[in-house]
């Protein structure tokens, strides 16, 4: 049965709002929990899955005291904030699945070339690697001397790039995939922020606006 009274739109945006704020909560334990074991260094790394967590928890705040209290204006920030959030992450899970080796490698070099050095350590360590791309135009003579792998002892080290493309594309089909099912959950708080928010509450005050 299609979902059309005022409390089964409420209860649904409540609950959506409700599994927003979990996934967020979830984001930031996460990223806390990696940082704590020692298994991510970077701050920069740590400080963006907390943001995205922190930002993701703040909206669907909004949302749920929006849809609790029938905000208007709430309501009408919600949407359009969710609304561009939806439109970012349907691009983003679209190139994901999209994407081919060549830019897996041009995407690789790219944000290698970015990280610290402490960073490249920490991924060297873990992948028993050393160095990006032997062909690719980053430093890998240097990235190699500094190279703390279990296997530079034994003189017999892959490419850190080539065990990262062995899982890039599986690991970007299940990005894009998962972050394709959210964007669809984004239009469908939209949809139901727009539908709650043009129906009337049968308890207000006919006359009161918000």
């Amino acid at each position: 049965m299609v979902c059309g009274g005022f409390t089964c739109s409420k209860n649904a945006l409540c609950s959506l709002n409700v599994v927003y704020m979990l996934v967020g909560l979830l984001l930031i334990g996460v990223a806390a929990w990696g940082k704590g074991f020692g298994l991510v260094s970077s701050i920069h790394i740590i400080g963006g899955v907390i943001a995205v967590g922190f930002f993701l928890l703040l909206i669907a705040i909004v949302g749920l005291i929006g849809a609790i209290h029938h905000h208007q204006v709430m309501l009408f920030f919600y949407m359009v904030i969710l609304f561009i959030v939806f439109l970012f992450q349907f691009g983003v899970s679209c190139s994901c699945l999209a994407m081919n080796r060549g830019q897996q490698e041009a995407l690789l070099s790219s944000a290698w070339s970015i990280l610290q050095n402490k960073t490249r350590m920490d991924l060297e360590t873990q992948l028993n690697c050393c160095g990006l791309f032997k062909n690719s135009s980053t430093s890998f003579d240097a990235d190699y001397a500094s190279c703390p792998a279990f296997c530079k002892k034994e003189n017999d080290c892959a490419t850190c790039g080539g065990k990262m493309l062995n899982h890039a594309t599986e690991a970007l089909k299940i990005l894009g995939g998962v972050g394709l099912f959210f964007s669809f959950t984004e239009i469908l708080g939209v949809w139901l922020a727009v539908r709650y928010r043009n129906q009337k509450d049968p308890r207000a005050n006919p006359s009161a606006f918000l």
